[in-house]
């Protein structure tokens, strides 16, 4: 009597990483759609990063680090390539306060935590500084119609309060004298990319992206039905926007700039 042979498949291991972002997901109670949207990605994608099939941009990771909080960030924000030296690069006003007191008052901040306030502690963020330059009215920028999908260069960390939607903030060099004196040449940028939403951007200091131009950073100014990008130099001309022309990828939050 012939036996039945029994054939077992062997499933691949899942990689540390992939469990650390399911144990992440569990630990926050999220589903996948809504861990997804908090990451700007999708349900499918959180699926993949789970299964271990295919794993973050830098980006994503950083965000997931700052979604993650203190001591977890630091394993995520690891796998962006970044070091825990690199979050003290920090603007200066930040890094006079690391020198006056111990780095155990600082507390990484939890996206989605709350108006929670913790007594004596700081919190701060991890901001991706992307390898992509915006330029000023008169000069080009790079061609990058999305700001998620741009290679990261390093990381800047900042004060919670300056970062609304640590998620969706990231940071980008300018080239161009057209925003002088508010940005000059070579500042660095921090932007929103969710706030977007034209009938609320009168006044306020974007990033736009033009397929002729690239990546532009100016001021949108509303004159009735007419809306301009203008430069802060008044020896450089307005831009006129259309729909078909110019996208709003971003709102400015802040920049940092070398003293002269």
């Amino acid at each position: 009597m012939r036996q039945a042979s029994s054939t077992f498949t062997l499933q691949p291991a899942r990689p540390a990483w992939a469990a650390k972002i399911l144990a992440l997901r569990e630990q926050l109670d999220l589903n996948q759609t809504v861990f997804g949207q908090t990451l700007q990605s999708s349900a499918m994608a959180v699926s993949r990063w789970e299964r271990g099939a295919q794993e973050p941009s830098s980006h994503t990771y950083i965000a997931i680090g700052n979604l993650a909080g203190d001591p977890d960030c630091w394993y995520f924000w690891g796998r962006a390539g970044l070091r825990n030296e690199d979050v003290m690069k920090v603007m200066p006003e930040m890094r006079r306060r690391l020198q006056r007191v111990r780095i155990q008052t600082f507390e990484i901040v939890k996206a989605g935590a709350g108006s929670r306030k913790v007594p004596e502690t700081q919190q701060i963020v991890a901001i991706p500084l992307l390898k992509i330059v915006a330029a000023s009215p008169g000069a080009n920028g790079d061609n990058a119609p999305s700001l998620h999908d741009a290679p990261v260069e390093s990381m800047i960390a900042a004060p919670k309060e300056w970062c609304p939607h640590p998620a969706s903030t990231r940071c980008l060099r300018v080239k161009g004298h057209s925003m002088a004196p508010t940005i000059c040449d070579g500042y660095i940028v921090a932007v929103d990319t969710t706030q977007t939403d034209r009938s609320k951007l009168d006044g306020k200091i974007v990033i736009a992206w033009n397929k002729d131009t690239g990546l532009m950073v100016s001021r949108f100014k509303r004159y009735g039905h007419t809306e301009v990008l203008q430069p802060e130099n008044p020896r450089y001309e307005s831009s006129s926007l259309t729909a078909n022309q110019w996208n709003i990828v971003a709102t400015v939050l802040w920049w940092i700039g070398k003293a002269p």
